[in-house]
């Protein structure tokens, strides 16, 4: 919640236009209260004269939320960090790109830590809001980088099943990194992937494309059958 501030002035309008100058932002964009209206006396201003009072804050914006509640965090780990927010309004998504000297601590083990900021201003942007808006939280290139990461990976593994004819589990992955595996050999002619396991232990599993047949041609288990086998 952003802080307001009291300005005086000389009438109405000049303390709307030092409260705009004192929050830097326009005129529309500036939440006001007029606390004295004020009077210009008589005798030009010699007697009776009161200034006008307001009490003003800016209008807070989307990208308002996510700069200000990042620069909390950041504050808190005594990282100094520059923010850029981006609103793509035609895709309903806001870019977040996050600069500085200590990038390496915000990403963590595999992203993991990019991915909960990520989360996190999620809920603050999204919070009270009618429209979903998807974040994409981002610094120094990483979320490239590990897509080309892991569609290597990908690829690499496939030639592994196809020469040793078993299948492959792959480390646990979040759904996004799990998609990126998918999107990778899904026009593949002889291998296919799967996701297997819970969460945060869920994995992919790239296996020979036969090995898919037989899962579909194979018999459903009846219930009589099932009750045989745990005699």
């Amino acid at each position: 919640m952003m802080d307001m501030i009291t300005v005086t002035a000389k009438n109405v309008d000049e303390a709307i236009i030092q409260a705009s100058m004192q929050l830097g932002v326009s005129s529309d964009r500036l939440q006001y209260e007029v606390v004295e209206k004020g009077s210009a006396g008589i005798l030009g201003g010699l007697i009776g004269a009161k200034p006008a009072v307001i009490r003003a804050k800016k209008i807070e914006t989307i990208d308002d939320k996510a700069t200000d509640f990042l620069k909390d965090v950041f504050g808190a780990m005594g990282l100094s960090v520059d923010v850029d927010v981006k609103l793509n309004e035609e895709e309903k998504e806001l870019e977040i790109n996050l600069s500085g000297d200590e990038m390496g601590i915000l990403i963590g083990k595999r992203g993991q830590t990019l991915d909960s900021l990520q989360y996190l201003v999620s809920l603050v942007v999204n919070k009270e809001s009618e429209d979903y808006l998807r974040v994409k939280l981002d610094t120094e290139n990483y979320r490239e980088r590990r897509k080309e990461t892991l569609e290597t990976l990908a690829k690499n593994i496939a030639y592994k099943v196809k020469r040793t004819r078993r299948p492959v589990s792959l480390e646990p992955m979040n759904p996004y990194e799990r998609r990126i595996i998918h999107s990778a050999l899904q026009n593949d002619k002889y291998v296919f992937t799967r996701s297997e396991g819970e969460e945060p232990f869920r994995h992919v599993v790239i296996a020979l494309k036969r090995e898919e047949r037989t899962e579909r041609r194979r018999p459903r288990t009846t219930r009589r059958d099932y009750n045989k086998t745990q005699e």
